[in-house]
C-alpha cells in the first residue's frame, strides 16, 4: 500500500505550496494496449482541404492505418470551426451539456487537461477556441491527419498563432511577424469510442497576452459573425456550454417538468429524471445559494434535446481537497437508486481519519444505464484531477462494471460483500434457510486458503443441489471481485466488509427514505453535511488531547497510542488484547531473509483452534499474515505482531503506520487546483492563483485562536505592503 495522504505545504510561500500534475498520469483512463497514430506515410489523395499542406513521407513502418499529416493554414475560417454558445435549457443537437457559470463575465473557461473528451471535433475546436478568446490568444490548426483512403479524421493539434517561425519568404513579407515559437498547444485523438480526446495539453505560452487584438483579429471575428445564442443569459451570469456527449433520445418537443409530458411516452420518462414541478427549480435554488458561500463548488447538469433534466452531479470545495487526502478507496452508495427512492441518489463515500464516512461527490441519476454511470464518472474524475482510487466499492451492477473497466483500468474494482450475500439470499428462492445461510456464511468468512474457498463452495452446491443455480453461478465467476480469500491483496481502509455481520451503512442511513422528496433532502443535506464536519473536528480535538487508557504491557499499544486517533486506536487495541489467544509459534519454513511462522490461536467464542500463516522479511522488517487486516483495515492483525515481538522487534515498522490514521494529520480542505505556472500578465489566473492561496490561509487560520490571531496578522501585513506599493506607482 503506498501511502500518499502527507501532502504538507508551507502557506504564503510560492516554493512547494503546490504540486504540479504530471501530464502521463493525468486522466489515465484509456486502454494501455491502443496502437499509437503514425503520422507519416501520406497518400495526396486524402487531403481534407485545398488550403492545407500535405506532408508525403514513404515508410513502412506502420502501427495502423491512421497515416495522413495535414498541416493547416493560419486561416481559422473554416465552415466547421463555428463556435455556438448554448442557452442553459437545451441544445437540439442531441448533447449533454457542461454547464460552467460564473458571477464574473471575466472569468473565463479552465484551461484544458489531459483527459478532456467531446463529442465531435468541431466541439473540441469550439471548446479551444472560447479558451482562448477569453485569454487573449489566437488558435489554428496545426496539424491534423485522417484515415486511409478516407477523409474521417482522426486526430489534430491545435495550437497558438505564434506558434513556430516565419519562414525565410515569409520574413520578407511586410506582414508584422507574430510568431514567437510558442509551445502552446493541445492534441486531440479520435477515440474507440467515437469521441475526441484531448491527450497531450502545452499551456505555457512565451508571449504576452492582449484580448483586445485576440478580439480583432480576422479570423477569430469572422468564426464570432456565425456565434448563436439560443436564449441571452442574465446580465450578472455568464453561461457558457461545453459540449460532452451525444445520445440518442426521445424526439419530443414538449418543455417543463416530467408531470407535463404524455403519459404514453415511456421512452422519454426512462431518458430524464422524474421530478415534479418546484424540484427543478429546488436544485437550481440550492446550487445559487452554496456557489455564495462555497467558491469551489461544482454542478454540471445533463439535458436531454428537449431540455429535460437527465442526470446531475454536484461536489463541493471540502470535498474536493478530502479526495486528495483520503481518496484511496471509495465506495459508491447507489441505495437510494437501487431501492427506487423518491430521490434516485447516488453518494461517492470514503472515510477519514478517524473511520467516519465523508462524502466525495453526490449524483442525482436518471437510470443505471451504461451511458449513465460513463457521464458520472467522467464528470467525477475530472473534478478530481484526474486521478483515480486505488479501490473502487461498487455493486453488481453490469454496465457500472463495463465504465469503471474503462475509465478507471488500473483501480481495484470490488464488489460490496453484504450486498452479494443479500442478492444471494434473495434470488436462492427456497434456500433461504437458517441451515443455508450458517453453511454459506463459513465458505465466505471461514476460508483462509483459495483451495479451502473452492473446495467448501463445492462441497455446498453439492450439499444443497443447487448445481442449476445460474445466478450461483455467475457470482462464483465472478468471486474475484467479492470473496474476501481472493482480496488479500487489496486495500480497503477499512471499507471492506470481511468478517460476518459487518456491513456498510448507507451514507444517509437515518435521513433519506423511500418517500423523502427532493425538496426534503435538500433542507436537511446541509443538517447531516454539517453535522459530519462538527463530529470530525470535535474528534480532532478528542484525540489530540486524551490520553488513552492503555490495557497491556505491550509497546506496540503504548506507541501507536500517541500516533492514531482515538477510533483507529481502539480497534487496533483489540488486536493488542487478543495477542494472548496466540498461544504458539512455530517456523515452518525458510527461504533466504525470508521465514515463515505458524501461529496457533484460540477464538474467543469456545475452543476453536485455528492456524494462521505470517512471513517476515528480517532484512526488510516486513511482515505478511495471511489474514491480511492490514490491507482489509489499515493496521497490523495480532499474528503479525506475534511474530514482530518473536523477532525481537519493539517497535512497529513505519510501513505499517499510515498517515491517514495519525491523530497530526494537517489537512487544508481546499483543493490544489493547479501549480505556481502562472501567466503573471493574465488578470484572471494571477486572481485565480491569489484567491486559492487565500483560501488556504483561511483554513488553516480558522483551527484554532492561536492560528487565527497569525493569519489575521499576516492579512493585515500583506494588505499594507499591497497599498504601499499602489501608492507609490500612483
Amino acid at each position: 500500500m503506498e501511502d500518499n495522504s502527507d501532502k504538507s505545504e508551507e502557506l504564503l510561500e510560492d516554493d512547494g505550496g503546490d504540486h504540479d500534475i504530471d501530464s502521463e498520469q493525468v486522466f489515465e483512463i484509456g486502454n494501455e494496449d491502443m496502437e499509437t497514430e503514425s503520422l507519416f506515410g501520406i497518400e495526396g489523395d486524402d487531403m481534407e482541404n485545398d488550403s492545407e499542406l500535405v506532408l508525403d513521407i514513404e515508410t513502412d513502418d506502420h502501427e495502423n492505418d491512421e497515416q495522413i499529416v495535414e498541416f493547416g493554414s493560419n486561416d481559422l475560417d473554416d465552415k466547421n470551426q463555428t463556435l455556438e454558445f448554448g442557452s442553459k435549457g437545451h441544445d437540439p443537437t442531441g448533447t449533454q451539456v457542461l454547464e460552467i457559470e460564473t458571477n464574473n463575465k471575466d472569468k473565463h473557461n479552465h484551461p484544458p487537461v489531459v483527459g478532456m473528451e467531446f463529442d465531435s471535433y468541431e466541439d473540441a475546436y469550439k471548446y479551444y477556441y472560447l479558451y482562448a478568446m477569453a485569454f487573449g490568444f489566437v488558435i489554428r490548426v496545426k496539424s491534423s491527419w485522417t484515415k486511409r483512403n478516407s477523409k474521417e479524421k482522426r486526430g489534430a493539434v491545435l495550437c497558438c498563432n505564434c506558434e513556430g517561425f516565419k519562414t525565410l519568404k515569409e520574413a520578407t513579407s511586410r506582414r508584422k511577424d507574430t510568431r514567437t515559437g510558442c509551445l502552446a498547444m493541445i492534441r486531440l485523438k479520435l477515440m474507440e469510442s467515437n469521441r475526441w480526446r484531448v491527450d497531450e495539453v502545452k499551456l505555457e505560452h512565451n508571449h504576452s497576452f492582449d484580448p483586445e487584438r485576440a478580439q480583432n483579429v480576422k479570423s477569430h471575428k469572422k468564426t464570432e459573425s456565425r456565434l448563436k445564442r439560443k436564449l441571452e443569459p442574465s446580465a450578472d451570469v455568464e453561461v457558457r456550454t461545453i459540449k460532452l456527449y451525444r445520445t440518442p433520445v426521445a424526439d419530443t418537443v414538449c418543455y417543463g417538468s416530467l408531470n407535463e409530458m404524455d403519459p404514453d411516452n415511456d421512452l422519454g420518462k426512462n431518458k430524464r429524471l422524474n421530478l415534479n414541478k418546484e424540484d427543478a427549480q429546488v436544485i437550481n435554488d440550492y446550487f445559487c445559494r452554496v456557489q455564495l458561500t462555497n467558491p469551489n463548488f461544482f454542478y454540471i447538469m445533463d439535458f436531454t434535446d428537449d431540455g429535460f433534466v437527465r442526470n446531475v452531479f454536484w461536489i463541493d470545495s471540502r470535498a474536493r481537497a478530502s479526495y486528495g487526502y483520503f481518496g484511496d478507496v471509495v465506495t459508491l452508495d447507489t441505495t437510494c437508486l437501487k431501492n427506487k427512492y423518491k430521490v434516485p441518489l447516488l453518494v461517492f463515500v470514503g472515510v477519514n481519519h478517524h473511520g467516519q464516512t465523508i462524502s466525495l461527490g453526490y449524483g442525482l441519476l436518471t437510470d443505471e444505464s451504461q451511458e449513465t454511470y460513463n457521464w458520472l464518472l467522467r464528470s467525477w474524475l475530472t473534478c478530481m484531477a484526474g486521478r483515480p482510487p486505488q479501490t473502487l466499492i461498487t455493486d453488481q451492477c453490469a454496465g457500472l462494471q463495463s465504465v469503471i473497466s474503462e475509465i478507471f483500468p488500473r483501480a481495484n474494482h470490488r464488489f460490496c460483500l453484504p450486498l452479494v450475500i443479500e442478492s444471494i439470499f434473495h434470488n436462492s428462492g427456497n434456500l433461504d434457510s437458517e441451515v443455508f445461510r450458517t453453511v454459506f456464511n463459513n465458505v465466505i468468512y471461514e476460508s483462509i486458503k483459495v483451495d479451502e474457498f473452492e473446495l467448501a463452495w463445492d462441497d455446498m452446491i453439492q450439499r444443497f443441489e443447487i448445481q442449476d443455480n445460474d445466478y450461483l453461478q455467475r457470482l462464483f465467476e465472478d468471486r474475484e471481485r467479492w470473496v474476501p480469500v481472493y482480496l488479500k491483496d487489496t486495500f480497503f481502509a477499512g471499507m471492506f466488509a470481511f468478517q460476518p455481520g459487518e456491513s456498510m451503512v448507507p451514507f444517509f442511513h437515518g435521513y433519506v427514505h423511500q418517500q423523502t422528496s427532493l425538496k426534503e433532502f435538500f433542507e436537511m443535506h446541509d443538517l447531516v453535511y454539517q453535522n459530519k464536519i462538527q463530529k470530525e473536528a470535535f474528534d480532532d480535538i478528542e484525540s489530540k488531547e486524551s490520553d488513552p487508557k492503555l490495557r497491556t504491557m505491550c509497546t506496540y499499544e503504548s506507541q501507536l497510542s500517541k500516533l492514531h486517533t482515538k477510533e483507529i486506536f481502539s480497534l487496533f487495541q483489540y488486536e493488542v488484547e487478543m495477542m494472548s489467544h496466540c498461544f504458539h509459534i512455530s517456523q515452518t519454513n525458510t527461504s533466504g531473509s525470508i521465514v515463515t511462522y505458524t501461529i496457533t490461536e484460540q477464538e474467543t467464542k469456545g475452543s476453536v483452534i485455528r492456524n494462521m500463516e505470517v512471513m517476515y522479511d528480517k532484512i526488510g522488517i516486513e511482515v505478511r499474515c495471511i489474514c491480511s487486516c492490514f490491507n482489509f483495515r489499515g493496521y497490523l492483525c495480532r499474528h503479525a505482531l506475534c511474530v514482530l515481538k518473536h523477532n525481537g522487534i519493539d517497535e512497529i515498522p513505519s510501513q505499517y503506520i499510515l498517515t491517514r490514521w495519525r491523530k497530526d494529520f494537517k489537512r487544508l480542505y481546499v483543493p490544489d487546483t493547479g501549480s505556481n505556472n502562472v501567466d503573471i500578465t493574465n488578470p484572471v489566473q494571477r486572481f485565480e492563483h491569489l484567491h486559492k492561496r487565500a483560501l488556504q490561509v483561511v483554513e488553516e487560520g480558522m483551527t484554532s485562536l492561536e492560528h487565527y490571531t497569525v493569519a489575521w496578522q499576516a492579512f493585515k501585513e500583506s494588505l499594507n505592503k499591497v497599498r504601499l506599493v499602489a501608492d507609490k506607482s500612483a
